[in-house]
């Protein structure tokens, strides 16, 4: 990578204007991501169990890798790519009250606030977020045994997961697998974007829990029973403190 091409720590509006053209023109149209289920699917990894290599991860982003005009074009996307990878890992570590603009989620929302209240008429307009949750999913396959071992063992994970398959799906499933899914509605959509912010910081301290090297305690060797007691009483450990 040229020194030219060295990754940004978050990517300004013209690097993500550029990035999203380059995913409509090169990555869309091969089943690749747009900039949503980017932002998604590099959040995910953020929060990940294992990491995950660019040389693993990037693959994907493309659905079939494009071929460049040259090595500087190339690193020049790679840039693009690392510093959004950046912006999502700051994201999740972010630990203050409100999340700045600049780290925000990447989400396409209605410019028309009175949307809401007009869900019947504009329901192909209605799935926010549903990208950014595939997009996070997709990420989630590429080290799934990782993933359901968290599941496993903590409920509130799985209580962030159903959150969003319902923004990839659009749906809540009932407690009868037999019955109709219910759709949910832009409000609710829009209340579970809110919450990502918070949801994003526990699965980062969880993950930096679980990868925190743990010291094993170390219980000292119990004298032998005729030894005389460490405690200094002069009488044997049977006698003393071993008793």
């Amino acid at each position: 990578m040229t020194a030219s091409a060295k990754p940004p720590a978050y990517l300004d509006d013209d690097q993500i204007e550029r990035l999203a053209e380059l995913l409509e023109q090169r990555a869309v149209p091969f089943k690749g991501f747009n900039l949503e289920a980017l932002d998604g699917y590099l959040t995910a990894l953020a929060v990940s169990p294992d990491t995950v290599p660019m040389v693993e991860w990037e693959p994907p982003v493309w659905g079939t890798p494009p071929r460049w005009d040259d090595p500087a074009e190339r690193a020049a996307v790679e840039a693009l790519l690392l510093g959004h990878h950046n912006m999502a890992g700051a994201r999740v570590r972010f630990g203050g009250d409100e999340l700045p603009d600049h780290l925000a989620p990447l989400l396409w929302l209605p410019e028309d606030p009175e949307l809401a209240g007009a869900e019947a008429e504009q329901e192909d307009e209605l799935d926010v977020g549903r990208d950014w949750a595939l997009g996070f999913f997709t990420a989630v396959g590429l080290r799934e045994a990782a993933w359901d071992q968290w599941l496993d063992d903590n409920d509130w994970i799985d209580e962030v997961f159903d959150l969003l398959d319902r923004l990839a799906s659009g749906e809540v499933l009932g407690e009868d697998p037999s019955a109709p899914a219910t759709p949910i509605g832009y409000r609710e959509r829009l209340e579970i974007i809110a919450g990502l912010p918070d949801m994003l910081a526990d699965l980062h301290h969880h993950r930096i829990d679980a990868l925190t090297p743990r010291e094993p305690i170390r219980r000292e060797a119990t004298p032998d029973r005729n030894a005389p007691c460490p405690c200094g009483s002069g009488k044997k450990y049977k006698k003393c403190c071993g008793a």
